[in-house]
C-alpha cells in the first residue's frame, strides 16, 4: 500500500487556531532550552499535553531568510589560539549574528574562514565592520564574497 504524499502549506500566524500557535511556541521553547520538558512548556503556554501531542508533529516554524540581510565574508587568519574567538566577539559586539562558519585546515600558519552573517541589526556600516575586523590581531585579510 502506497502512503499518500503529505502536503505542506505556508500560513500566516494570525489565521491559525490558538492551540496550533501555542504548540509551535512550546516546541520553540523546548528547542531553545528555555524549558526543561514538555510539561513545563505546555504549562507556560497554557495548553493541555494532549493538545501538544496532537499537533507537535505537524507544526513547524518557518525560517524566512528572504527578509534577512545576509553577507558572506572570507577571512585569512593566523593559526594562533583565540584569533577566531576574537573575530566572533567583534561580530557580536556590532550586533551581527553568525549563521554559518566554515574553517579550512591551517596551512603554512594561516587558515581561511568563511562566515555567513545576518546583518539586519548591525550598528555600523558593512565597511566599518570589515575595518574593525581587519584591525584585529591575527586577521590578515577580510573581504565580502557574497550578499543575499
Amino acid at each position: 500500500m502506497v502512503k499518500a504524499e503529505k502536503k505542506f502549506y505556508l500560513v500566516r500566524e494570525d489565521i491559525l487556531p490558538e492551540s496550533i500557535l501555542k504548540t509551535a511556541l512550546a516546541k520553540e521553547m523546548l528547542a531553545s532550552g528555555e524549558v526543561e520538558g514538555i510539561l513545563e512548556a505546555v504549562k507556560r503556554v497554557g495548553i493541555a499535553r494532549s493538545t501538544f501531542y496532537k499537533y507537535k508533529d505537524g507544526v513547524f516554524s518557518f525560517f524566512d531568510a528572504e527578509n534577512m540581510s545576509i553577507i558572506n565574508i572570507s577571512l585569512l587568519l593566523r593559526h594562533i589560539s583565540g584569533i577566531l574567538s576574537g573575530v566572533l566577539n567583534c561580530i557580536a559586539s556590532l550586533q551581527a549574528n553568525v549563521l554559518t562558519i566554515n574553517q579550512n585546515l591551517p596551512l603554512h600558519g594561516v587558515a581561511y574562514v568563511t562566515l555567513s552573517l545576518n546583518i539586519d541589526e548591525v550598528s555600523v556600516s558593512v565597511e566599518e565592520m570589515l575595518n574593525q575586523l581587519r584591525a584585529l590581531d591575527g586577521v590578515l585579510n577580510v573581504e565580502v564574497v557574497g550578499k543575499s
